[in-house]
């Protein structure tokens, strides 16, 4: 799947809107715009332990190296997160600089075999987790006794392989389904955008062939991903995508050019982000954010154990410190990214979780894109070309 790294919110930025009022499921910077992935993974060194003359060896501090996407989203954890937990704990972190999850899957193979571990705890994208534990050796099952807050979380974002307990989620975002309210209506259903006689050649739809498309067509016509099981099933679910086709005004694989196209109502709808679409909105322009029946489809990062760290212990005590609510909330509202649990088990209030999240949410076929990837993609392809 493609993986996309959420933005910075400012504290005082404004939602755009879940069924009348939402936005924002990423870390959003204020003024900025998203940053690409940096391609680069840093290497930590060893804290030493301190010892004074003729007295007993001080206790070595206690340090963890934590992986995450650079820029304003790794800012954002070591001006936000880190020092929470720092505070609570001891544990000193040193933050390692991770490029996009497929990026840092060869990173951490070519580690792997020279027997490097890059950081102890990395971020990873829900398919990319699933190759990772799949190929072996580079991550490590965790003990799920030792982060009991990980129970509070749903338990979609709780991924366990044959070894056990490989990936604990960290943060999700939503791509959304978005309007200018100036112009239509709030779709009830996903299905309303079939509608060539209020939508011809007037959305703005993602170009990729992993950007969920084919996810949406499975949760409004079929069985959601279920139906993404089977080949038949993914061509069912490609055949009602072409039905879109004359609705569709901008075919967009680059984000700034659906952003332009709302801005100069080029086109009056289509797929974007929750986050992005908050922020245009909080600056006045006219672009809501909804959540159909069938719901959004709703991605996430997991916090993975590296085999070989010899920071388990620590890398339990982080993750149970992220799954905790307030901390859950805390990055809601400083980095922007939704929770991984009901609004009602924070304190985050209805405009501050509508700024970042919504219900209800469409799980992404992940084994489908990943064991019939060239398959979709070549069909996909025909399909746009057609």
């Amino acid at each position: 799947m493609t993986t996309r790294r959420p933005r910075l919110i400012l504290p005082s930025a404004s939602a755009a809107s879940a069924p009348a009022s939402g936005p924002a499921s990423g870390p959003i910077s204020g003024l900025s715009r998203r940053s690409f992935l940096r391609n680069s993974a840093a290497t930590a060194g060893a804290v030493a332990a301190a010892s004074a003359l003729g007295a007993p060896a001080l206790a070595q501090a206690r340090s963890l190296r934590i992986g995450s996407y650079g820029g304003y989203f790794e800012n954002s954890f070591k001006e936000f997160v880190y020092p929470e937990f720092t505070a609570a704990t001891g544990i000193e972190i040193e933050s390692v600089t991770q490029p996009n999850s497929s990026d840092w899957l060869v990173t951490m193979q070519n580690a792997a075999s020279s027997g490097a571990v890059p950081a102890d705890l990395s971020l990873y994208a829900r398919d990319t987790m699933i190759r990772a534990a799949r190929i072996g050796g580079l991550l490590a099952p965790m003990d799920p006794a030792a982060m009991p807050n990980a129970e509070g979380l749903e338990s979609r974002f709780l991924y366990t392989g044959d070894a056990g307990l490989m990936g604990v989620g960290a943060m999700a975002w939503f791509t959304s389904m978005v309007i200018n309210p100036n112009v239509v209506e709030a779709p009830a259903s996903w299905a309303e955008f079939w509608d060539v006689e209020t939508y011809e050649s007037s959305l703005g739809l993602n170009k990729l062939y992993n950007s969920y498309l084919l996810d949406i067509a499975a949760a409004t016509f079929f069985d959601g991903a279920e139906t993404m099981g089977s080949k038949d099933g993914i061509m069912a679910c490609m055949e009602k995508i072409a039905e879109l086709k004359p609705c569709v005004g901008l075919w967009w694989s680059a984000e700034s050019q659906m952003e332009q196209a709302m801005k100069n109502e080029d086109v009056i709808g289509g797929t974007y982000y929750h986050d992005v679409a908050g922020l245009m909105a909080s600056e006045g322009f006219p672009i809501a954010s909804i959540f159909p029946r069938e719901g959004n489809p709703q991605d996430y990062g997991s916090w993975c154990l590296t085999e070989g760290s010899e920071k388990s212990a620590e890398a339990a005590e982080f993750i149970n410190f992220a799954s905790l609510p307030s901390t859950q909330a805390l990055m809601s509202r400083k980095i922007g990214t939704a929770p991984l649990l009901p609004q009602s088990g924070t304190d985050l209030t209805d405009a501050e979780f509508a700024s970042v999240s919504g219900t209800p949410a469409i799980t992404p076929a992940y084994e489908a894109y990943l064991d019939e990837a060239e398959f979709i993609k070549e069909e996909w392809e025909k399909m746009l070309a057609a």
